[in-house]
């Protein structure tokens, strides 16, 4: 268990170790099997973890940490902020509390960065959700992933006059970090991420096309509104991000974004279209107005430590 940052003992047989960027394949296959598990569908993909893991102030060993059976990855945890993290058991290993011993190592990571609490999210009423429950941890918040039907249109959204909606270029990329990062900074609680990490997690993102990232400008030529958008699984068009100015917003300009985000998720072969919010934005409401509905809910559990 040499180099592992927290104490971690795993069930006899197997063995852990700090993960390294070349694992990402092996993480998204043990997360894979947890969601068709659970949820009956995968959302992960590789680039996910790529991005997350690319980001210059991020040291992959010191935030990881494997449970291996011989070569074979079966359980990952990882600690993303002081208080957050993320964990996934292939269900082929589940009963044998790997579980119960990656909460354990995340809390004491928590511990060591000095965070007084740490917290992941799971699908509500799965078997993640009943086992920290029987843990200790309590309900933070919830998510809900929303899905456009299939066959819906959604109807056509007006700019204010003067504005434009477009691709972003290089030389937007820092107003629409400081955009997304205002916007999300207003319910969020942690720290500012830094420009590059937040270039890395975006168009560092493996795959990245220019129409993945989308800006509105006022007629000054100032950014007010950012779309992330992107296909996933060659399938869905997913809304990663969307953030407007704060002095922009009630003019429409969140809805004529997504209208745009779900049309060229489509001209790009989408045959679906999605994305996730939570309790904490407020949001639930603006995605319903145009024509989403609510497809699953999540919880973020924590605990203090």
């Amino acid at each position: 268990m040499c180099g592992v940052p927290a104490p971690l003992t795993p069930p006899d047989g197997l063995s852990v170790r700090p993960l390294v960027l070349t694992d990402a394949r092996a993480v998204v296959e043990v997360m894979a099997a947890q969601e068709a598990h659970d949820t009956g569908e995968v959302s992960i993909e590789e680039a996910d973890i790529l991005g997350d893991w690319g980001r210059p102030s991020y040291d992959v060993s010191a935030g990881t940490v494997g449970v291996f059976d011989g070569e074979r990855l079966v359980a990952y945890a990882e600690i993303m902020g002081a208080d957050r993290g993320d964990a996934a058991v292939h269900p082929d290993y589940r009963g044998r509390g790997i579980g119960t011993a990656l909460a354990g190592w995340m809390q004491a990571m928590a511990r060591e960065a000095g965070s007084h609490v740490i917290g992941m999210p799971v699908p509500q009423g799965s078997p993640g959700d009943r086992l920290l429950e029987a843990l200790g941890y309590h309900v933070r918040w919830q998510s809900w992933v929303l899905r456009l039907p299939a066959g819906a249109e959604i109807a056509p959204r007006e700019l204010p006059a003067g504005y434009t909606l477009r691709e972003a270029t290089p030389a937007d990329h820092e107003a629409c970090w400081t955009v997304v990062e205002d916007a999300f900074l207003e319910w969020s609680k942690r720290d500012r991420m830094p420009l590059d990490d937040w270039l890395a997690t975006v168009v560092g993102r493996p795959g990245f096309e220019p129409w993945n990232l989308r800006v509105v400008t006022d007629a000054g030529g100032a950014v007010v509104g950012v779309t992330q958008v992107f296909v996933a699984n060659g399938e869905e068009g997913y809304v990663n991000k969307v953030a407007t100015r704060r002095d922009q917003r009630g003019r429409g300009i969140a809805q004529a974004m997504l209208v745009d985000a779900f049309a060229v998720a489509r001209a790009h072969g989408a045959t679906t279209s999605g994305l996730d919010t939570d309790s904490r934005t407020g949001a639930l409401g603006l995605y319903e107005r145009v024509g989403m509905v609510v497809h699953a809910t999540w919880v973020n559990r924590a605990i203090d430590v």
